[in-house]
């Protein structure tokens, strides 16, 4: 019996593998990098006052995200759907280094928290500055 159970949890397991939708994936994942950015914004913007250990845990759990932004699982070829841009398929090198410069941003950024609000505002500037521009070129626009 325990056996049967078993196998039975494989196959659903692997069947929900199978089935995971990338373009769910992508959003949720760009959803974590709003949220942890959204976090020390307003550091930035002078509405909070500075926490160093805030943008600490912030920017390690940004940089925990984003090394999961694989563009070969998130990206694969047929998911333009729901909105999605088709240009990154078109341009899926230009794609990839707009993700790879973000992850070496984000690391930089989670390797040396800022400690100051100038240094936050530089490290923000960076990090939303490759996402604007990813968007810019990548992301319909509703």
């Amino acid at each position: 019996m325990k056996k049967l159970i078993i196998a039975l949890s494989s196959v659903v397991l692997v069947g929900t593998v199978a089935f995971a939708d990338p373009h769910e994936e992508r959003e949720d994942l760009m959803k974590s990098f709003g949220k942890a950015l959204g976090s020390i914004a307003p550091m930035a913007q002078g509405k909070a006052d500075f926490d160093a250990a805030k943008v600490q845990s912030a920017l390690a759990e940004l940089n925990t995200q984003v090394k999961k932004f694989d563009v070969a699982v998130l990206f694969p070829e047929g998911s333009a759907t729901k909105g999605t841009s088709p240009k990154i398929w078109e341009n899926m090198d230009d794609f990839k280094a707009h993700v790879a410069k973000l992850q070496a941003d984000v690391g930089e950024a989670a390797a040396a928290p800022a400690m100051d609000i100038a240094a936050l505002q530089a490290q923000l500037g960076k990090i939303g500055g490759d996402c604007g521009s990813c968007h810019e070129v990548y992301r319909l626009k509703d």
